[in-house]
């Protein structure tokens, strides 16, 4: 089997032409009659072996990362970082193998924010004060240049969820009094990652494209930073009734804004919230005893349905929208 990875490396290798791997990709998911651009294709694991590296990768960062911090809080962190970065000249450059490609930039990411930390000290993250700000910055600085040299899709993400955190970090400290208001600044931060999501989208409506890689894996680090301070104005998805009826009715504007942008983090950010909700609804009607099976077998009736007629419930969606804004979002 070939993969887009495959495609794009032959394209880039003038084996292909760049009409010609379009052209291809177009026709396979014709005859597979597959809509391309509404399955959010996540190119992770195209053989075991992917999975065998991962695990052993894993086990040696963490390994050489524990060893060193055992010298060094610092050594530790930058020796795990150094090995991240070695081991991605081979397996992410050389033989572009995604799961092995995302735990290695993970790992990189972590091992810079660490040395940061282990730099300013335990009691600076507790504070969370201008060491933590500097630390994930320099974090937020490593993942760009690791895209520059690799281009992981997932790099994108976490560079701009670090940049964040310093921006967050940086705040708390100029003004402490903001700490009253942190879910609601996470909130804002959630926005604005959902926003560069959607504009890698718009970039590449077709979903052929890293562009939306890129774009997936920012939609999947903004959906938590959205939903979670919402939902915990709401009492943690519904400790009271009227919490739990607001769980819910903003799962339902939830899913028409993911049906709209035609990403479905959102929905599976909040879900573990609105099962807590439904389940609250159901006890407060009287079925206290199977209330957690009826909700479940409720939410996961409307979520199949849901991805059976994930198209048709688009267009339905999509009509009412501006010209403008439609031509901005992925055809339904």
């Amino acid at each position: 089997m070939y993969s887009d990875d495959d495609l794009d490396a032959a394209s880039a290798a003038g084996i292909l032409t760049p009409e010609t791997a379009i052209a291809f990709r177009d026709f396979v998911a014709k005859r597979q009659n597959a809509h391309e651009a509404d399955e959010e294709s996540v190119r992770l694991v195209t053989s075991f072996n992917d999975i065998f590296v991962t695990i052993a990768a894993v086990l040696l960062l963490w390994a050489l990362g524990w060893l060193a911090g055992k010298v060094s809080p610092i050594l530790g962190g930058a020796a795990g970082a150094a090995a991240a970065w070695a081991f991605a000249e081979y397996f992410t450059r050389k033989r572009r193998m995604a799961l092995p490609s995302l735990a290695l930039l993970l790992a990189f990411v972590w091992g810079v924010f660490s040395t940061g930390l282990g730099v300013v000290g335990v009691e600076d993250f507790a504070r969370g004060g201008y060491g933590v700000a500097a630390s994930a910055a320099i974090a937020a600085l490593a993942a760009w240049a690791h895209w520059r040299r690799f281009m992981v899709p997932i790099t994108i993400a976490a560079g701009a969820v670090t940049g964040a955190g310093a921006v967050l970090a940086l705040g708390l400290a100029l003004v402490p009094a903001l700490r009253e208001f942190f879910l609601p600044l996470v909130f804002i931060a959630g926005l604005a990652l959902f926003a560069l999501a959607l504009r890698w989208d718009a970039g590449d409506l077709a979903r052929k494209t890293r562009r939306s890689d890129v774009a997936f894996w920012l939609h999947l680090a903004a959906a938590p930073m959205i939903v979670h301070p919402v939902f915990s104005l709401l009492g943690a998805g519904g400790a009271t009734i009227a919490g739990a009826v607001g769980a819910v009715v903003l799962y339902a504007v939830l899913a028409l804004v993911a049906l709209a942008v035609d990403r479905r983090a959102l929905l599976v950010s909040a879900l573990a919230y609105v099962l807590y909700a439904a389940t609250t609804l159901f006890e407060a009607a009287g079925s206290s005893t199977a209330a957690f099976a009826l909700t479940a077998l409720v939410i996961g009736s409307v979520l199949l349905s849901l991805s059976a007629f994930w198209h048709h419930a688009r267009r339905l969606v999509l009509a009412p929208l501006p010209e403008g804004l439609k031509n901005r979002l992925p055809a339904a």
